[in-house]
């Protein structure tokens, strides 16, 4: 299987990037990835238009002023726990150019930039192997959410949601969501780049699935070309699809979660709920989606 060399993890600043770095290093551990850090400052042109009409000249300079402040402390931030983290887990600080030879073992680098967040964030999301971003924890930032969805609608690469708590391990036990659909198909083709030491598969597939004509016996079949050991699990149909998800999850002691987001329009689901966003809200592992 294609190796994993560059692991984009982009930070905002918030309270949970120590839990974020965490699930991106337990990750790249197998596999020495590079960990290619970003830090995304808005630029202060952008800050203008989102201050508003009929303010004064005075007041925009105080609006931009305490903007500027804003992010010099969150850059900050980002940074000494960026540092803390390269420290204690040993990990060899190196430049991130274009022309760096990629290094063997455990590689960190950290880059301040400045331009719009989700646009910096979805280009280099294209370049790297897989993005760790950190868990859109409700009543929080609201931009975590913003890049997030920015990054499943347009990077066109898998996206690992961090859980809030540091986690012990990733990728030992994995379960994959299967419904058929492209989303999902995306999201077990991703997944397959962690599968060389996983110790076991479990795929959920709901009644629904059956119903429609689906062999869940197909997927068990494929993912054992790989050589890896797998478990079916039905998900019943006496609680919601997500709740469902969770506690099979739970039983499996599963410490990622594969599966396609969105695969019914993302209106819809805002307007109605659904998987996706019950599992962005009420997940406890880490979450691989892809679209």
């Amino acid at each position: 299987m294609l190796n994993v060399k560059k692991i984009l993890v982009p930070l905002q600043g918030t309270p949970l990037t120590d839990a974020t770095l965490a699930t991106a290093y337990l990750l790249s551990q197998n596999y020495d990835a590079h960990l290619a850090v970003l830090h995304i400052r808005p630029d202060k042109k952008d800050v203008i238009p989102l201050t508003g009409e009929g303010l004064s000249g005075t007041m925009i300079e105080e609006v931009m002023s305490i903007a500027e402040h804003e992010g010099t402390k969150r850059l900050k931030y980002v940074r000494q726990s960026f540092d803390a983290f390269v420290d204690e887990n040993n990990i060899k600080l190196v430049n991130w150019g274009t022309n760096q030879v990629a290094e063997t073992g455990k590689t960190a680098s950290f880059t301040p930039l400045t331009g719009r967040e989700n646009e910096v964030a979805t280009y280099w999301s294209r370049l790297s192997d897989i993005t760790v971003v950190t868990h859109p924890n409700s009543g929080g930032h609201i931009s975590s959410s913003e890049m997030l969805h920015a990054l499943l609608f347009e990077s066109g690469r898998p996206i690992l949601i961090a859980p809030k708590e540091k986690p012990v391990s990733v990728g030992k036990r994995v379960c994959i969501a299967w419904n058929g659909s492209a989303e999902s198909a995306a999201a077990l083709h991703a997944a397959l780049r962690w599968m060389d030491t996983t110790e076991k598969v479990a795929i959920l597939y709901s009644d629904d699935f059956a119903e429609r004509g689906g062999n869940i016996q197909d997927i068990e079949n494929y993912i054992k070309f790989y050589g890896i050991d797998v478990e079916l699990c039905r998900i019943k149909g006496d609680r919601s699809t997500g709740e469902s998800m969770i506690a099979a999850c739970n039983d499996f002691n599963a410490d990622l979660l594969c599966m396609g987001a969105y695969s019914h329009p993302r209106w819809k689901q805002i307007i109605l709920g659904g998987v996706t966003s019950y599992m962005l809200e009420n997940s406890s592992l880490p979450v691989l989606m892809n679209r």
